[in-house]
């Protein structure tokens, strides 16, 4: 008897110490379920906040572009005149480019923007949209208009009958004599030079080469492709860039490097185009036998003219004797452009000068003295080995093999 009525006291304690820690479970999912409601409200609000930023920031930038003259077209507009985008020019990593005309026989050219996500096709379509859009210039591609829907973004250019550069350098349809390469070389020249030195804001364009170098029906250059380009105050002469930029092959050093970069970076890509307008190759050839596509051509140039076999050059670039003084001039052009510090490198201003033998081209320094190594060539009796005018007082500074090693890779990969 005293056992059974000892432990019924025990019976509703253990009920209620039960129903306590129920009740104390239910209030802390009810906490967490109201705490994670409040946070997803949080982050949604704050999402919803930049998305508003943001098409605030693009309706006042196409506000803007339709202020500087660019039509905006619609998608079905684009549409029709592409005939649903059936005729392809080109693609690259950016888009698609197709031909189209419109009702008052205009042909155009329409790069319809591609990308990995709405933020990259947006940032592509302002970075070409806010450069091309505001200047005009004969040597560079004109905008005419622009889409931005939902579900098309595109730039409508002026179409380029001939197409671009690279097609009449390194394939066979070789129909341009030197004297026309001359003019294209001092024509993309001009253009780039406007983009540096003409321009409210220099413009840095970062992916000069063969193929955005366009030409129209008199085979006159203009640049184009301005979807890597840059916009720098004149006061802050630099910008920094997170990863690689341009083209391998083109790229100036500083790209790889943790340098600033300026709008020396197309001085030295030109140079490159340069060396391969005059030779109507790439700089690294690979239809040649493995032992000559190995050979870096700037490089060639320079130990060429180091050692004063300038006319051996000529030959072996098929020069035409009447054509020899102004190859002779591109390449010493070339080699000014190709230096490695940017400082040592001529603005495009004066390299449009010297192309048109206007102003005496100084003897160029060694540019790619962080790429040899051994006994340099000796120096030919009555040669200057005096540096470029461009120089001020620095001098050359040897790479690091890393860097030595990453130059080649880039120059071999075209």
């Amino acid at each position: 008897m005293s056992s059974s009525s000892d432990s019924s006291p025990l019976l509703p304690s253990v009920e209620a110490a039960i129903f306590i820690t129920i009740v104390v479970i239910f209030v802390k999912v009810i906490i967490g379920i109201a705490m994670h409601i409040k946070r997803a409200n949080a982050e949604s609000e704050s999402l919803a906040r930049e998305a508003r930023l943001l098409m605030l920031k693009i309706d006042k930038f196409l506000n803007d572009m339709e202020r500087e003259n660019p039509i905006r077209f619609t998608s079905q507009q684009l549409m029709i005149a592409t005939d649903n985008f059936t005729n392809l020019l080109g693609s690259g990593g950016f888009g698609a480019v197709y031909k189209g005309i419109f009702t008052n026989g205009t042909i155009v050219a329409v790069k319809v923007l591609h990308g990995t996500s709405d933020e990259r096709i947006e940032e592509q379509f302002m970075a070409e949209a806010r450069t091309v859009g505001r200047i005009h210039h004969i040597n560079l591609v004109r905008l005419y208009g622009f889409c931005f829907e939902r579900n098309l973004r595109a730039l409508v250019y002026e179409y380029m009958v001939n197409g671009s550069l690279d097609k009449y350098l390194f394939h066979e349809n070789k129909i341009l004599d030197f004297t026309r390469l001359h003019e294209i070389a001092v024509g993309t020249a001009r253009g780039i030079a406007y983009l540096h030195e003409d321009c409210q804001q220099t413009i840095i364009h970062c992916d000069i080469k063969p193929g955005n170098i366009l030409l129209d029906a008199n085979f006159s250059p203009k640049v184009a492709d301005f979807g890597l380009a840059k916009l720098c105050d004149r006061e802050n002469t630099s910008i920094s860039m997170s990863g690689g930029r341009g083209t391998p092959g083109y790229a100036a050093p500083e790209f790889w490097m943790p340098f600033p970069i300026t709008h020396k970076c197309d001085v030295y890509s030109f140079g490159l185009l340069l060396f391969e307008i005059v030779r109507r190759r790439r700089n690294v050839d690979n239809s040649l036998p493995d032992s000559e596509s190995l050979d870096w051509f700037p490089k060639t140039v320079w130990k060429m003219f180091e050692c004063g076999e300038m006319g051996d050059l000529m030959n072996d670039c098929g020069i035409e004797e009447k054509d020899r003084e102004v190859a002779e001039r591109m390449f010493k052009v070339a080699l000014l452009c190709v230096q490695e510090k940017p400082q040592l490198r001529p603005f495009m201003g004066v390299v449009v000068k010297m192309l048109e033998g206007a102003l005496e081209i100084p003897t160029p320094s060694n540019p790619f003295q962080y790429l040899m190594s051994g006994i340099p060539c000796p120096v030919i009796p009555g040669q200057s080995t005096q540096t470029s005018s461009f120089s001020g007082s620095d001098s050359i500074v040897r790479g690091t093999p890393i860097m030595t090693r990453y130059e080649i890779e880039i120059a071999s990969s075209t």
